[in-house]
């Protein structure tokens, strides 16, 4: 299998802790890929009509694209039971992978557009989303973070992370302690401390 990778993608980081945590890294080629939203590579393209990060090709069948859709074909790969908790824990993984896509188009925004022509309401918006999900995963979603590993803990705590790389000023911990605190033991974990971004 080969994975198209980019060290600085939230949703490239939750495959990377997956194979992590299921001891399937060994299985899997790594290849790193310059790509944007405006100026995507040819190779993914090749592989992932809508050239978007992460996608897996095997030795049989389609490429396999879109984070939730590799993550549940590793976890039924390995037989490690990462959505036992089934629609909890889907539910879980589309709330982070919304604050993911939110806080991605935050750095679109700033990097990508040109300059003097950033729209601020735009990002205030999609930091709203975000700042929303993480209110309601501190009121609602604890007990379930602090059962046994799942996917949907993978994934939000991916896109906490990166909001910590990317948006640090965010303030998401505010009013989250019960958050901030679960967030903090999970990132000790060998899976999330191997796969850091790169400085930026």
């Amino acid at each position: 299998m080969k994975l198209f990778h980019s060290p600085a993608s939230p949703f490239v980081r939750k495959v990377m802790v997956l194979l992590h945590e299921t001891e399937q890294l060994e299985d899997v080629d790594i290849v790193d890929v310059h790509t944007t939203a405006i100026a995507p590579s040819d190779d993914l393209k090749a592989s992932n009509p809508l050239a978007k990060i992460p996608a897996l090709t095997r030795a049989s069948g389609p490429t396999l694209y879109d984070s939730r859709v590799i993550c549940a074909y590793l976890d039924h790969r390995a037989g490690s039971n990462l959505y036992a908790r089934s629609w909890d824990t889907k539910v879980l993984e589309a709330t982070a992978d919304g604050m993911m896509d939110a806080a991605v188009l935050m750095t679109y925004e700033r990097r990508l557009r040109p300059e003097g022509m950033v729209w601020e309401d735009w990002i205030e918006a999609q930091l709203g989303k975000v700042l929303g999900a993480c209110s309601a995963l501190n009121s609602r979603w604890m007990a379930h973070l602090k059962g046994p590993l799942d996917m949907g803990q993978i994934a939000v705590a991916c896109a906490l992370a990166y909001l910590d790389f990317r948006h640090p000023t965010s303030n998401w911990r505010h009013g989250n302690e019960a958050l901030a605190d679960w967030f903090a033991e999970f990132e000790s974990r060998p899976s999330m401390q191997a796969t850091q971004p790169p400085a930026a």
